[in-house]
């Protein structure tokens, strides 16, 4: 019996949804809220406060991820939220990034209208006509990227929650490989940070 049609088909159903599902936009949430909330832990550790607590509660809130709380909290929790940091940081921008692509190119005609683009379709990507360049902005930047933000952001947030039950959690097993993985993640998205913030 050949299962290779009913995979395929449970693939392509599976990535054409997956931008709608809850745990697509949990995830989004963490995303957006791990850089400000680890911001605040850094200085909650260092006053003694609840900064553990704060973070593992935003793991298991948007991430589904229980963490044990560890015996010593404080800078299990500091080092984590000095750590993650980075990671963080790159997390932020590529949510805000990639998924604002989706509505600036499906809107790609409303560019010159809010002041971005001078409307002169004949020298735009997929141009000369109005048709080719709306058609391929909207199905490579737009459609692509509604496809393509859910696997990044889940990319992203499977590292951020192996960092925190690496850090935050009772045993530290695998914490130095998941902080190296993030520390890499963090260069590499500096680095393509650098061009694409030239082309804005």
């Amino acid at each position: 019996m050949n299962t290779a049609p009913s995979v395929l088909a449970r693939g392509l159903r599976t990535a054409l949804t997956e931008p709608f599902r809850p745990d697509t936009w949990r995830r989004v949430g963490y995303l957006l809220l791990a850089l400000p909330v680890g911001l605040l832990a850094v200085p909650l550790a260092l006053m003694g406060g609840p900064a553990g607590r704060l973070q593992r509660g935003l793991v298991a809130r948007l991430l589904g991820r229980r963490i044990e709380e560890p015996a010593g909290g404080r800078p299990a929790a500091l080092a984590h939220a000095v750590l993650a940091l980075p990671l963080n940081a790159v997390g932020l921008v590529t949510t805000v990034y990639g998924w604002s692509l989706v509505p600036l190119n499906l809107g790609w005609p409303l560019r010159p209208l809010l002041g971005m683009g001078t409307g002169d379709y004949a020298e735009a990507w997929g141009g000369p006509t109005f048709a080719g360049a709306w058609a391929l902005h909207a199905l490579a930047g737009g459609v692509g990227f509604l496809l393509l933000m859910p696997w990044v952001g889940r990319g992203l947030t499977a590292l951020q929650a192996r960092l925190a039950v690496g850090l935050l959690g009772p045993r530290r097993i695998g914490a130095g490989r998941a902080v190296l993985l993030a520390a890499l993640v963090a260069a590499v998205g500096t680095a393509v940070a650098v061009p694409v913030a030239h082309q804005l």
